[in-house]
C-alpha cells in the first residue's frame, strides 16, 4: 500500500526517531514490571474465605408421594382430525377454518347444545366466508414443532369472554393430528425457536402469567416445560373494555410483512402479516421468505 511522505523527505529518514521511541517505551516498560515485582517473591495468595455451599433442604421427608395428579391439566392430549384432506402433507395447502370445523362435528358436546361453552364461536364459523372479519380464526402461523423438517400449524381460535384457544397441527404418520390445545385470557403469543409461549392474565395486578410449550418426542405431544408468573410489561385495560385478538409474534424477529413468494391460503386475497383480524385461511409465515 503507497504512503504518502511529505516533499524533500525519503522513506528511511524517520527510522533512527522511530527506533529510539521503541527503545524508550521498552525501558519504561522494564522499569514498571521490575517495580511491580519488587518485594513479591510470586507466592499464590489467597482470596479469602469461600462460603459453604447450601444444598436444598427437603422438607417432610417421611410423607409419602402422590401418585395421581388432582386434576387433568391435558399436557399430552392428543387427537387425529378427520375429514381434513391435507395435499402432499404439506400444511401450507389447508384452510385453518376447515380443520376448526372438523374439531366441531368431532366434539359436539363441547361445541353446540344449550348449555355449549363455545356456541357463540360455532355461530361465528359460519361467516367465516360471507364476513371474513366476523370470523373467529386467526391468520394462521407456521413453525416445525416437531423437527421433522416440515412445518406444523399454529390457529388461534376468539372464544367468548375474551379468550383465545391456540391449537397446534402437526403430520403424524401420515395423518392430520393436534398435538397441543389450550385456552386463556391471552395477552400474546410467541414463537421462540421451537417453543410456543402463551402469556395470559393473571389475578395479581402487574403480574403475569407465562407458559412455554415445547416438542416431547416421547408423549409426541406438545408440554408446557416452563411455566412462570411475571411482571407484565402491558398496561392493564379499562374495566369493561375489550381488547383486540393478540396478535402471534417472532419474539426475536421483527415482522417485515410477507416474504418473498409468501402466498394467502385457498380462495383469499394477500392481507398484512400480522393483524387483529385477519382473513381466515390466510397463509403466512412467520419467517421472511416463508409459506407455500
Amino acid at each position: 500500500m503507497n504512503r504518502s511522505r511529505r516533499p524533500g523527505s525519503s522513506p528511511g529518514s524517520r527510522r533512527p526517531e522511530r527506533r529510539r521511541v521503541l527503545a524508550a517505551a521498552a525501558f519504561a516498560l522494564s522499569a514498571a514490571a521490575l517495580a511491580a515485582g519488587c518485594g513479591d517473591p510470586g507466592d499464590l495468595r489467597g482470596a479469602g474465605t469461600t462460603p459453604t455451599a447450601v444444598g436444598p433442604t427437603r422438607l417432610w421427608p417421611d410423607l409419602p408421594p402422590a401418585s395421581s395428579p388432582v386434576a387433568d391439566y391435558g399436557e399430552a392430549d392428543t387427537e387425529e382430525i378427520k375429514g381434513v384432506k391435507v395435499p402432499g402433507g404439506d400444511l401450507h395447502k389447508v384452510s385453518p377454518v376447515a380443520i376448526v370445523r372438523a374439531e366441531v362435528r368431532a366434539n359436539p358436546d363441547v361445541y353446540s347444545g344449550p348449555d355449549a361453552l363455545y356456541k357463540d364461536t360455532v355461530e361465528a364459523l359460519k361467516d367465516c366466508g360471507s364476513r371474513p372479519k366476523d370470523c373467529p380464526v386467526l391468520k394462521a402461523y407456521y413453525r416445525d414443532f416437531t423437527g421433522d423438517g416440515k412445518d406444523d400449524l399454529v390457529v388461534g381460535i376468539r372464544m367468548p369472554e375474551e379468550q383465545l384457544a391456540v391449537r397446534v397441527y402437526a403430520m403424524e404418520k401420515g395423518h392430520l393430528t393436534q398435538i397441543m390445545g389450550t385456552s386463556d385470557a391471552v395477552l400474546g403469543v410467541e414463537l421462540a425457536g421451537h417453543d410456543l409461549v402463551v402469556r395470559a392474565v393473571s389475578g395479581i395486578p402487574g403480574y403475569e402469567y407465562r407458559t412455554a410449550w415445547s416438542w416431547d418426542r416421547h408423549q409426541r405431544a406438545m408440554l408446557p416445560t416452563r411455566d412462570e408468573i411475571l411482571r407484565s410489561s402491558d398496561a392493564p385495560r379499562p374495566k369493561g373494555a375489550r381488547s383486540q385478538a393478540p396478535a402471534l409474534t417472532e419474539r426475536t424477529e421483527p415482522d417485515a410483512g410477507p416474504g418473498p413468494g409468501e402466498t394467502s391460503g385457498p380462495g383469499e386475497s394477500p392481507g398484512p402479516t400480522v393483524g387483529p383480524n385477519p382473513s381466515p385461511g390466510a397463509s403466512g409465515d412467520d419467517r421472511p421468505g416463508g409459506g407455500s
